[in-house]
């Protein structure tokens, strides 16, 4: 096996492990995860395996072998990147057991990014879809397909891909004061923005972000308390995608 490990690329760090972090050290090229490493890429479509666009730390290697290694899986993803029109990266309206708040896709007609594709066999998609809560009624994602007429991915050879898979909020995204929804600058900056804003959410998560980390994994109730906080305070405002997340294509 040729390639590199993911210590030697600094990809190792899975934000689970380090809030502040989140959402990761991203690959500055595609590649092919396997195991601790990442290996050449042999192509950039696999029609054996389903698209998921990922906007948060789902493009982190170190993020997802944490998540594989817990489930038992070790098959190879493929991460391709690729350049993204119509979406943009906004800020769930949730926070996570994990201890940071998350990133969520928000529909952007006029943006243009590069984003992680991750290409999924059926036993991968179920394990991302456990993690982000997809099966259950009160989980915070919702997966959803969007069509390329509505958010266009472009791969590197310059296909364009017919549609893609990402999870969508189902609480929905912060908005930014004046009802759109705010970028995610990355954690510490946010959960510094977010405190300086609000003397409840202090109240209840201290008033540095390392306090914020630190209370939140001592304390698995303040998730639900925070997350409630960010809608009672009128924070939050729809991402755009809820009708694609309502109508989600099976594989």
């Amino acid at each position: 096996m040729t390639g590199r490990t993911l210590a030697e690329l600094g990809l190792a760090e899975a934000p689970r492990d380090h809030p502040l972090t989140y959402p990761g050290a991203w690959p500055t090229a595609s590649g092919l995860l396997h195991g601790d490493r990442m290996l050449p890429l042999e192509r950039l479509v696999y029609d054996d395996r389903v698209p998921v666009l990922t906007v948060g730390s789902n493009a982190c290697p170190g993020q997802l072998r944490h998540k594989m290694v817990e489930s038992g899986i070790d098959s190879p993803v493929p991460m391709v990147r690729s350049r993204v029109r119509g979406l943009d990266v906004g800020v769930s309206a949730h926070v996570s057991l994990c201890g940071y708040v998350s990133a969520s896709p928000v529909k952007s007609p006029d943006a243009s990014r590069e984003l992680f594709v991750i290409w999924l066999d059926r036993r991968q998609l179920e394990m991302i879809d456990a993690s982000e809560g997809v099966p259950l009624p009160e989980g915070n994602y919702r997966r959803a397909w969007l069509p390329a007429s509505e958010v266009r991915v472009e791969l590197p050879d310059g296909a364009v891909l017919a549609g893609t898979y990402a999870y969508v909020n189902r609480h929905g995204v912060l908005h930014d004061g004046a009802g759109a929804p705010r970028p995610h600058p990355g954690q510490r900056p946010l959960l510094s923005e977010l405190l300086a804003g609000s003397a409840p959410l202090r109240e209840l998560f201290g008033l540095t972000p390392e306090e914020f980390v630190a209370r939140i994994r001592a304390d698995r109730a303040l998730s639900a308390l925070g997350t409630r906080l960010f809608a009672e305070q009128r924070w939050v405002t729809e991402s755009g995608l809820e009708p694609y997340a309502d109508g989600r294509r099976t594989i």
